[in-house]
């Protein structure tokens, strides 16, 4: 039965990683791989397991049990995910990522590649970097009109926006949920990830600078009229944004699961939001309108509307499919495997790392969770949090800012591969070099 466990979760993963190729939406194989998952277990009557991580060994439990248990442990990363994309929708609703294009007053290419840059490594570890993506590769297009500068640009955007979220709790799905399950906490992570996500980001643009395609200046024009937007764009930008980097202070203070602070700065936005909007607005309905979109003028509803559910159901599969070989005691037996096959943990991580720009960062960093047993704050789970975070940068279909980017600036796979690759290799090496310096000589010691 084990075989065909494997078999099932193996078929599955390579549903999801050739997406593209199967033109198949990878959220469908994640949730038939874990319907079918759990199904197995409960008609061949397996025996699950709950990992005790005081004593580093599995006791039995029911099915019911641990399913709710990993149901729990996923919803608080989904309501987390939701609370924060509609804080987002938000301030996107009110133009408020327009603000940003008016920090741009040079025509120099190089200068706009640190500015671009600065802008990922910094958005991205609030709004997290497949969002800080999204936004910086918008105004891109309104700044640059040649597209083949546009895929330079792009493509640097991909690697510093991966290491701004490596080092923030709310920067990446991955940190994200290393965070949730307690095995890393807001303060120590940013002390002992920002300057190798620094060093990941700066020594790429280093080289990056001296290219053709980043030498002289650009035609456009700085004193060009704004684009007109809400008057509370502003407002709302820096009020969302102060909301997301509110949550990880209020976990701290509460020691309430992040979703609770999540919900918290989702509910003082969102009053903002329904107080400046010209709508006029009730629960039930709108005045004058009785149809199905009436919804949609509050400003509240329309962000519910543009939530991505095709990645929260994603998550959702992924997750308890991982959660299904954690209770059967697969990974904690791989992880004492793979312990004994390679003693050296910080090649392990690092092979997580070039693992999450072949496959998705998601499910390693799941099944990492189950595998390891280490103690809250242990530099493994911070070196897991880099790699895996900065890993999926080598390779444009390796994270979800790489996809994104390559969607909507058609950027093909063998050019990044050719061109942006290496820059992501060294940028990823020279950030893990000085992780482990630093663990070794100077926080540790």
């Amino acid at each position: 039965m084990e075989t065909i466990i494997i078999i099932v979760f193996l078929v599955g993963y390579l549903a999801i990683t050739l997406e593209h190729n199967l033109k198949i939406d990878k959220l469908i194989p994640a949730l038939a791989m874990m319907a079918i998952l759990w199904a197995i277990i409960a008609l061949a009557h397996m025996d699950v397991f709950e990992v005790n991580t005081e004593l580093r060994q599995l006791e039995p439990t029911h099915i019911e049990e641990i399913l709710l248990h990993h149901l729990g442990k996923t919803a608080e990363i989904l309501f987390f995910l939701l609370g924060a994309m509609t804080i987002v929708e938000i301030i996107d609703y009110f133009d408020g990522f327009v603000t940003i294009k008016r920090f741009i007053k040079t025509k120099s290419k190089r200068k706009l590649l640190w500015l671009f840059s600065i802008f990922a490594f910094i958005l991205s570890a609030i709004i997290d970097n497949l969002t800080a993506t999204i936004v910086l590769i918008t105004i891109l297009q309104k700044v640059i009109k040649d597209r083949e500068t546009r895929l330079w640009f792009a493509g640097m955007i991909i690697i510093t926006a991966n290491a701004g979220g490596a080092w923030s709790p709310i920067g990446d799905v991955t940190t994200t949920m290393l965070w949730i399950a307690n095995k890393v906490s807001a303060m120590e992570l940013v002390k002992h990830v920002l300057v190798p996500s620094i060093v990941c980001m700066v020594v790429p643009v280093l080289f990056a600078s001296r290219f053709k395609a980043f030498k002289g200046d650009l035609d456009i024009d700085v004193n060009a009229p704004e684009e007109t937007s809400s008057k509370f764009s502003a407002t709302m930008l820096y009020l969302g944004l102060g909301a997301i980097i509110f949550v990880p202070f209020f976990k701290t203070v509460t020691h309430l699961p992040p979703y609770v602070g999540m919900m918290l700065s989702l509910a003082l936005v969102a009053t903002f939001a329904e107080i400046y909007s010209s709508s006029k607005f009730s629960i039930s309905n709108v005045h004058g309108e009785d149809h199905d979109t009436v919804g949609h003028h509050s400003p509240v509803h329309h962000s519910l509307s543009k939530i991505e559910l095709p990645s929260i159901l994603f998550f959702l599969g992924i997750l308890l499919a991982v959660g299904a070989l954690e209770s059967l005691g697969y990974l904690f037996n791989y992880a004492g495997s793979l312990n004994a096959a390679i003693p050296n943990t910080d090649i392990v991580v690092m092979l997580f790392g070039v693992g999450s720009a072949i496959i998705d960062n998601v499910p390693l960093v799941a099944a990492s969770i189950g595998m390891f047993s280490e103690d809250m704050d242990n530099p493994l789970w911070h070196f897991l949090a880099y790699s895996a975070g900065t890993g999926g940068s080598m390779l444009i279909i390796g994270s979800a800012a790489g996809v994104v980017a390559m969607g909507m600036e058609k950027i093909d796979f063998f050019w990044y591969l050719k061109n942006i690759a290496w820059l992501a290799v060294i940028g990823f090496v020279s950030g893990a070099v000085v992780f482990i310096f630093m663990r070794d000589f100077v926080l540790y010691t």
